[in-house]
């Protein structure tokens, strides 16, 4: 009589079935109605500190909980072989590392890091004096160490690549800041994560100057009313001055330990 199990194999059970892991099952139940550690309109806290990266002209690394970004700064360079322009580049290049996500991921670049490149390079655009450098270029190069959702990413990454930008010393109008904010059963939670995100009905990330008044960049996902689109853009831009402080105040330290 014939038989299916081979001897030179180490087979398996006939029947098998996925693990059950409690903490992970829970970590994912999200509540439409509290959040865990703080209300629907507060954010994360953030950690911002510049001048790590010795080797560039500027850098910045933030972290916001579960988001860890690190940015380096390069430029202005002069480039060559090409025609003469009288306004500078901006080129942003993003890379997650292969363990910030839950699924590793390939050390080459998708679709994914082409559009939160375009998305940083567009809020950080308006706010530099790239008539000033004509024929030169600028290379933003950020680093998602961890990530928590693509929103928090977004937001992150501008306002350390414009933390970095003027740890270089390039001349700019303003920092820029950007905050993100969602509709969770008709209610604005501000900076969401992977899985608040994932459940809500729609995202808006704004990036903005609070020192100049200027909004530079919206980006909205999913389905908002027109009077939601407002009340989140009003409530971003008071989020953004927030943490145009902590910003100006990172910049501050950095220097003043520099001069001692």
């Amino acid at each position: 009589m014939a038989t299916t199990f081979d001897r030179r194999r180490i087979n398996g059970p006939e029947e098998s079935r996925p693990p059950i892991f409690e903490e992970d099952e829970e970590s994912t139940k999200v509540s439409t109605k509290t959040r865990q550690g703080r209300n629907p309109k507060d954010i994360r806290p953030i950690f911002l500190t510049t001048g790590l990266i010795n080797q560039a002209n500027g850098s910045a690394y933030v972290e916001t909980a579960k988001t860890k970004i690190a940015c380096a700064v390069y430029g202005p360079r002069q480039i060559k072989n090409a025609p003469y322009n009288d306004t500078g580049k901006l080129n942003v290049e993003v890379k997650f590392a292969p363990f910030s996500c839950k699924t590793r991921r390939a050390p080459l670049r998708d679709a994914e890091d082409r559009s939160i490149s375009m998305l940083i390079q567009q809020s950080i655009l308006p706010s530099l004096r790239l008539d000033l450098l004509p024929k030169s270029s600028i290379d933003i190069f950020i680093t998602i160490i961890e990530n928590d959702g693509i929103e928090g990413c977004v937001a992150s990454g501008s306002t350390a690549a414009s933390a970095a930008l003027a740890d270089a010393g390039i001349e700019m109008y303003g920092l820029v800041t950007a905050c993100a904010s969602g509709i969770m059963e008709d209610e604005v939670w501000f900076d969401p994560t992977a899985v608040e995100a994932a459940k809500m009905r729609g995202c808006l990330t704004l990036a903005c100057m609070p020192a100049v008044g200027t909004v530079t960049n919206i980006w909205q996902t999913g389905q908002m009313s027109v009077q939601e689109t407002v009340n989140c853009i009003a409530e971003c831009q008071a989020r953004c001055r927030d943490i145009h402080d902590v910003v100006a105040a990172a910049l501050l330290n950095s220097q003043t330990a520099q001069s001692r």
